[in-house]
């Protein structure tokens, strides 16, 4: 029976691209998975309400293999919420594979007995420290980010962040006619950026 896989796909933000991990559609199929569905979103991995995230999960069936690039692909949340996120993928009977932690050779192999307890045990320790190095990179990130506007501020060049014009009227257009939380997945952004582009747009009409 040919095992399903769904493809999880993101990167942080419009300026980066999704098609160096198209790929991994090809890579599931060759070795012989049925691509039951793709996620491409763009959105932070620190944050748990990632629509096409939910989406996915909402999607799991038992068995099915969720395949991502990276393990920060999937999560930069703290450890204990990353955690979180990882066991809800499980308890739908679901299964990561993950270059590093579990690949698609060693799932298909389906090992059993002493040698699939202790595969399934180092996968695990994998799995922890890498959510947790996926994090401690979010946060170094962070830092020197917040260090360099510091540092643009004293200077007098720090002008913020330009926002995403056409995003915005991307949402603008959608919101009447969906939820925020649709608007949101179509959009490919947070429900907050969501409420705060509709409010700003609804007070611009009202003046």
């Amino acid at each position: 029976m040919t095992q399903n896989a769904r493809i999880y796909m993101r990167v942080s933000s419009d300026s980066q691209d999704l098609e160096r991990q198209e790929g991994l559609i090809q890579n599931a199929k060759a070795a012989g998975y049925y691509v039951a569905g793709v996620y491409r979103e763009k959105a932070s991995g620190a944050r748990a309400d990632r629509p096409e995230l939910l989406r996915m999960i909402e999607d799991l069936q038992p068995g099915d293999v969720v395949i991502a690039e990276k393990i920060d692909r999937i999560s930069r949340l703290p450890l204990p919420e990353a955690e979180r996120l990882i066991a809800t993928i499980q308890g739908k009977g679901a299964m990561l594979a993950v270059p590093g932690i579990v690949d698609l050779s060693d799932l298909v192999a389906g090992a059993e007995g002493v040698s699939r307890v202790v595969l399934e045990a180092v996968q695990e320790l994998l799995l922890k420290l890498s959510l947790q190095m996926a994090r401690d990179d979010y946060e170094d990130r962070r830092e020197r980010q917040k260090q360099g506007i510091s540092q643009a501020k004293k200077r007098g060049k720090y002008k913020g962040r330009k926002p995403d014009e056409k995003r915005n009227e991307l949402i603008v257009k959608l919101r009447p006619n969906h939820t925020i939380a649709e608007t949101a997945r179509l959009a490919g952004c947070s429900e907050s950026q969501v409420k705060l582009v509709w409010a700003k747009h609804q007070k611009e009409k009202d003046q």
